[in-house]
């Protein structure tokens, strides 16, 4: 198939609103190769979760790509020292099914709502600190999921802005073929994080405590446990992935609710409303844009021929935009139900992290409700920030009136 619609996410008004050039691709060629990333973009709801289910065909294991993606991932986790370790985010089964397993003996849903308390309390005392104009980025979104994964591992709270940087840093990698500066950045950042949760797990080991890293070192399935690489793995994973994504979330949701005033007041009104807000949300500007797969054999997608090592990108936040898959899908509804989106993945790979990232969300969104009878953009505008498959604000000032 050939088309004259080119897929250049480069552009600056791709980071403004990628949804204009998702919805072109996905009316000319669903399943496009884009010269600029060497990858494969698709932008049907379908095919992102054909793709997403067949683990076997489409590997989540970066060590399947093919290209010069397959040299920067081989360098990376040899500089790193964890060219043994696996990620359940980069894992196709049988070893992911292992490793997942003894995950979730320690991830359970009963340690992510027992936090609850304590992000409600760290949300309170950020708010504590703002005026009536300030940049929520700064303020909230980006310090409140570091400490909240600070809390959740058991450590410091008080390291939060080096997390913040190593988080960055390592995120940057989601430009899949980034700058030497950037894989320099990433590098490092990743020698760093190792030295520090290695130092993290020693003292875990020799003392336990009542967190994740120690249910981690602890967790066991069928005699089998983790090794000290694969924790070193998840626990870097769960500091980029729960940081960047939640963190994104947060500021998306606020852009939403700043564009509609409407919205926000019948929230006020109606705290029922935080809920199918959140999911809507989720499914009308994801955090999270697309998933990267990997190739396994030459195959064919809906009339077009991959090759073995090709790179596949699952588009998610077009797929959430398919109007074969929403009615009125440039519509933000909260009467459509949540559920069907593909924010948090499909499939084997759903994302660990949903239930934190959803309850973050709700206590984030209550405390502004609670505190203030209108928000709006404030000047300057919000600053795009995000990369290929990640998006969200850089900076968001905002204009608070107080709840009287």
């Amino acid at each position: 198939m050939t088309t004259s619609v080119v897929f250049n996410p480069f552009v600056p008004s791709f980071k403004k609103n990628p949804y204009l050039q998702y919805g072109r691709l996905r009316a000319a060629e669903p399943v496009h190769f884009s010269a600029a990333l060497g990858a494969w973009v698709l932008t049907r709801y379908e095919d992102c979760v054909a793709v997403m289910r067949d683990h076997e065909t489409f590997s989540s294991d970066a060590r399947n790509a093919g290209g010069p993606i397959a040299e920067v991932i081989a360098r990376q986790r040899q500089q790193s020292n964890l060219s043994r370790a696996d990620t359940i985010l980069g894992l196709d089964p049988p070893r992911h099914t292992v490793l997942r397993a003894l995950v979730n003996r320690a991830f359970t849903p009963r340690r992510v709502q027992e936090l609850r308390p304590h992000i409600e309390d760290i949300a309170r005392t950020l708010l504590d600190e703002v005026g009536d104009e300030f940049d929520l980025m700064e303020a909230l979104a980006q310090p409140l999921p570091v400490i909240v994964i600070a809390e959740l591992l058991g450590i410091s709270p008080d390291d939060r802005l080096q997390f913040k940087e190593w988080s960055n840093a390592i995120a940057d990698t989601t430009n899949l073929l980034q700058n030497e500066a950037m894989q320099a950045r990433a590098q490092q950042a990743t020698l760093e994080l190792v030295e520090y949760f290695n130092r993290v797990i020693d003292a875990r080991e020799a003392e336990p405590r009542d967190d994740l890293i120690t249910a981690l070192v602890q967790a066991e399935e069928d005699g089998k446990k983790l090794r000290r690489e694969d924790v070193l793995a998840f626990c870097i994973l769960l500091l980029v992935a729960g940081n960047e994504t939640t963190t994104n979330l947060i500021g998306n949701m606020l852009g939403i609710l700043a564009d509609r005033p409407e919205l926000w007041r019948r929230a006020r009104e109606d705290r029922a409303l935080c809920e199918p807000i959140v999911e809507e949300m989720l499914r009308f500007d994801s955090p999270v844009q697309g998933l990267a797969r990997f190739a396994t054999r030459d195959v064919e997608l809906n009339g077009a021929r991959i090759g073995k090592g090709d790179i596949v990108l699952a588009m998610v936040g077009a797929a959430n935009r398919d109007p074969e898959a929403f009615a009125n899908p440039d519509a933000f509804d909260l009467e459509r139900g949540g559920g069907r989106h593909l924010s948090f993945g499909q499939s084997i790979h759903y994302c660990l992290g949903a239930p934190l990232a959803r309850l973050e969300a709700d206590i984030v969104f209550r405390a502004l409700l609670g505190r203030f009878a209108e928000i709006e953009v404030g000047e300057g505008g919000i600053e795009r920030g995000g990369t290929l498959l990640l998006r969200g604000p850089a900076a968001f000032p905002v204009k608070v009136s107080r709840s009287k």
